[in-house]
């Protein structure tokens, strides 16, 4: 192949160096407003005057990622503190080469361009001749996210520690003259790439599914076909998930002897079990949302009836705690007759004396944490869902707003408060998994407002992870200084001292309610195998 000289970089020696090939498209030359950004970000990075032994540093921590000796060296320190370590350096070094050879095999040949002319470059910051490979993509850059990002999916807290590293060693290519901040831009998004589409194609090992059985066996009816059985089903739940089955075709031709009612908009779940509800109702049965399990699992307990709950939400939360994760098993434990006892949590809300009360089966919160779900599970399938997790804490606590609540007799300013029912998973703000039906507890979990960067340290301890959490709380100056607070408990009493005339926002299994935000009270208590749930018992 023929050699050509670079038309800018130069050498300390005033020779521009020999590239043995440019590249085809060349970013800079091509675009002008690439061009352009290049060049204001090359004089402002030039203009930072940080003394000789900085510039002679960042030279270092720049040599240091030669050859991917930096990420080698840190991935053997992960790989040495256990599985999840090996697994983080693994994938993080697989994303690492894979990005490599994507960069310079094919980024380069394709793309390319000249390097930064060294003459406007600061004389510290800069130590021989420039590279003689095409300037786009910058292949540290590439290495340094698709390592970073690679060991974050498999171990999070690991990721958070070494993201600032990884974004530190892309600001060296800058800081010494070795490239355009579009070569840096373009290789960190090719790194990333990397590391997210091999998530796509080798996906973490799947958390352990929920213990089955996930509560107490309690003997119910068998009900073949689904004789003395009555089942709602809102058609219009988990409309969003894809290849989802019918659930009225599934569950009319599965057990042809229950009675089934198609649930209407403006259909009250309550009264039409009511209505049904006679001498040979054996059980109930409810195919939808969070929200409608709830009121039925509270008529379930009012006429002492089993419930058979079918996945027919988009989320099924408590269907999936249950082990319920699909219709078959659903019908599966109707017809043979297994089930257990599930822990529910009683709310009763007051506001102007007028006391109301409702079933909780999976969360109560206030503040952010709704939100946070909701986004979560937007970006989970992509980044996985603590990364999705991190994204949305950072999202939503750039604008949130404390409540201020006397939590059991304490008064105090919140971002958030959780309580579960039963013990969820991780122990952070944000948690994910409960494997248990009958922990005769509720999980508590708050962010407090505190005077100095709340924010900013709330997000902190959701971005290191549960086992950072663990670690940094051992350290007492640390532990003082942690916003997000877990308890368990078996009584939760709020009251709300706000701005009058304002509301507050109450979520509870998918449900919201507006109270005063003065004067209103809340009071969520467990009530221990309160319910009888359809659920299997055995494999």
């Amino acid at each position: 192949m023929r050699r050509q000289r670079s038309s800018t970089a130069v050498s300390l020696t005033g020779k521009p160096p020999v590239v043995r090939f440019a590249g085809l498209i060349k970013p800079h030359q091509a675009f002008p407003l690439v061009a352009r950004i290049d060049r204001a970000v090359n004089r402002r990075t030039n203009a930072v005057h940080l003394g000789p032994a900085a510039d002679h540093r960042w030279w270092l921590l720049s040599r240091s990622a030669d050859r991917s000796l930096l990420w080698a060296g840190i991935g053997v320190v992960l790989a040495a503190t256990g599985v999840r370590g090996r697994r983080a350096a693994g994938r993080g070094y697989a994303s690492l080469l894979v990005a490599s050879a994507v960069s310079n095999v094919f980024g380069k040949g394709l793309f390319g361009g000249d390097r930064p002319s060294l003459e406007t470059t600061p004389f510290p910051r800069h130590r021989g001749r420039q590279p003689k490979s095409p300037s786009f993509p910058s292949g540290h850059s590439s290495s340094a996210a698709a390592f970073a990002i690679g060991a974050a999916l498999e171990w999070p807290a690991a990721g958070a520690v070494i993201a600032p590293l990884a974004g530190a060693v892309m600001y060296s290519r800058l800081h010494t003259g070795a490239h355009w901040f579009s070569d840096v831009a373009g290789g960190a998004a090719i790194g990333a790439g990397v590391a997210l589409a091999g998530r796509a194609l080798v996906p973490p090992p799947a958390a352990p599914t929920a213990a089955i059985p996930s509560g107490p066996r309690y003997d119910v009816p068998a009900l073949p076909g689904g004789a003395g059985l009555f089942v709602i089903i809102n058609p219009h739940s988990g409309s969003g998930r894809p290849f989802r089955e019918d659930p009225i075709e599934t569950i009319s031709k599965a057990l042809p002897q229950a009675r089934i009612h198609v649930l209407h908009k403006d259909d009250d779940v309550s009264a039409i079990y009511a209505s049904a509800i006679d001498r040979g109702l054996k059980a109930i049965g409810i195919c939808g949302g969070d929200g409608t399990v709830a009121a039925a699992a509270a008529t379930a307990r009012q006429h002492n009836l089993p419930l058979a709950v079918f996945p027919g939400g988009t989320f099924n939360h408590f269907a999936k705690s249950a082990g319920l994760a699909t219709m078959e098993r659903a019908i599966t434990a109707i017809e043979s007759g297994s089930g257990i006892a599930a822990d529910v949590a009683d709310l009763a809300m007051t506001v102007d004396g007028n006391r109301t009360t409702s079933t909780v089966l999976n969360t109560f919160a206030i503040g952010i944490y709704p939100q946070l779900v909701e986004l979560r599970e937007k970006r989970e399938k992509r980044l996985g869902k603590a990364l999705a997790t991190v994204w949305a804490a950072g999202r939503l606590l750039r604008t949130a707003q404390p409540v201020r609540i006397r939590v059991n007799g304490e008064d105090g300013n919140y971002f958030s408060l959780f309580v579960g029912v039963n013990r969820y998973y991780p122990q952070n703000l944000a948690p994910i998994d409960r494997p248990r039906l009958d922990d005769e507890v509720l999980d508590v979990r708050t962010a407090t407002a505190a005077p100095s960067h709340s924010r900013l340290r709330t997000f902190l301890e959701l971005s290191v992870g549960d086992h950072g959490r663990r670690v940094t709380g051992r350290i007492p100056w640390v532990r003082r200084r942690l916003t997000v607070v877990g308890d368990t408990t078996a009584l939760v009493d709020l009251e709300f001292d706000g701005d009058a005339g304002s509301t507050v926002t109450l979520a509870h299994d998918g449900e919201t309610v507006e109270l005063p935000a003065r004067g209103s009270r809340a009071e969520l208590r467990i009530t221990a195998h309160a319910l009888r749930v359809y659920a299997p018992v055995q494999e």
